[in-house]
This record gives structure tokens, sequence and C-alpha cells, in this order.
């Protein structure tokens, strides 16, 4: 047999090619998976433009800033009214208050004062500066009830009232006040100045600074610390029904 006879009979002789069937072909090829970074850590660099955001306005913050000091002294005056208002015996509501009733709450208030006021019998009546001690009571000062009805005043028409029912504004209030004006300045020795006019406060230098009623009665040692001051011992004290001040402890 020839050689190419006996290579035909060796192809025919092989057995054919069986797959198993446990063996399961892929159905798709794999995907390259990507190269790891070199530096883990590193951030990704975006290519999309950074936004620059404005900072928050202040008023979306919760910021609550503190009440000047003539606000908060006449809110500490206005709560020490309504709570007098509330120990008055018969109970008085703010619609029934006149002006009666407030000049009540400022002769309620001479308890509390730290001003001395001599009697006309004192031996040291009208004299500005005492050289003794002597036994007259103390009261509140002109300027500081003035300074007081003013804020008062104030308080009352941002609650809601009119200036026609104001109490505080009430012409037997202004008779008061000029009463114990009068009456301290000549017990004191002290003349309280009027407010000058405009046209007085123009001819001034400018270095110097007009004088009012209120910081007259200041510079003479006679201004008290301020009628809020009282306020925790006035909200406290129980005022009788007649409104005339109970005897100071």
């Amino acid at each position: 047999m020839g050689r190419v006879a006996r290579a035909a009979a060796a192809i025919n002789l092989t057995p054919p090619l069986h797959l198993s069937s446990n063996i399961q072909l892929p159905s798709r090829l794999p995907v390259a998976l990507p190269r790891p970074s070199p530096f883990p850590f590193q951030r990704p660099i975006s290519i999309h433009p950074v936004e620059h955001r404005s900072p928050p306005s202040r008023s979306l913050l919760f910021y609550r800033a503190p009440l000047p000091g003539y606000e908060s002294q006449k809110r500490r005056d206005w709560n020490t009214f309504l709570q007098y208002l509330r120990n008055h015996r018969p109970p008085l509501t703010l619609a029934r208050c006149s002006g009666a009733h407030v000049i009540e709450f400022l002769r309620y208030l001479d308890q509390f004062g730290k001003t001395k006021v001599h009697a006309a019998g004192c031996a040291f009546y009208g004299q500005p500066s005492p050289p003794g001690p002597c036994p007259c009571p103390l009261r509140q000062a002109w300027g500081s009830l003035d300074a007081l009805i003013g804020r008062l005043r104030a308080a009352y028409e941002e609650s809601g009232g009119t200036p026609e029912s104001n109490p505080f504004a009430a012409r037997p209030v202004r008779i008061y006040l000029r009463e114990v004006r009068d009456s301290q300045a000549k017990a004191r020795g002290i003349p309280y100045e009027k407010k000058k006019r405009k046209r007085a406060q123009a001819a001034q230098p400018a270095g110097v600074e007009p004088s009012s009623s209120s910081s007259a009665a200041a510079a003479a040692g006679g201004g008290d610390a301020g009628i809020g001051g009282v306020a925790a011992a006035a909200s406290t004290a129980q005022p009788g029904g007649s409104g005339t001040a109970p005897s100071a402890s």
C-alpha cells in the first residue's frame, strides 16, 4: 500500500470528536475591566464647570439683634405699669385707665425714689448741697418721672392705643409733672432750665451741647437710676385701691 493510501486510511479510522454536555460556552465575549488607578485615593477630575454660589443673605439667618437701651427700658416700664393695673384693688383695665390713675401710679412710685426732697420746714430747704442728713423723705426725681411718662406714652400708642385716648398725654398728667418740677426746684434749690428753642441752639458753638430739662436734673445729682430699676419691686407690691403709695419698709 502506498504512502498516500495509508494516510487516507488513518484519517477514516480516527473517531469523531464529541463535545461534553457539561461544557457551557460563554454567551458573550468577556469585557475588559478598566485598569486600576495608580492613585486610588485621588478624586476624579470633573470636567463640568464649578458653580460659584453666593453666601446666604443676612435676612435668611436666624439672628435677632439686641434691643437698644431705650426700647428695652420702654418695655420694662410698660410691663411694670400693666402689673400695677393687675394688682390694683379693685383690678383696673387699660381701657378704663385715665389721667388720674396715671398720677396715682406716679405717686405710688415715690416710695422707690432715691432723691431727697426737703420739706418746707426743713433747715436745708432750698439748699442744693445740704451739709448734713435730715428726716425728709426720698422721692422720684422730676426728670425721671418726665422721661417715664414719655416712654409710657409711646408704648401705649405702639400697643394699639389712639393718641386721643392716651391717658399719659392727658392734661392732668402734664399739670402734675409741672407741679412736681416747681416744688422740687424750690425744695432742692436747683432751677430746672427749660428747653431752648432751635434758634438758641443754632447760636451756640458746635462743641457745646444744649442743655435739656432731663439733663439738668441728672447733672444736679437728683436723677434716679431709672424707673425701670424698681420694676421688680413695683410689680410684686400690692397697691391700694385708693392709689396711695404704701409706707416704705
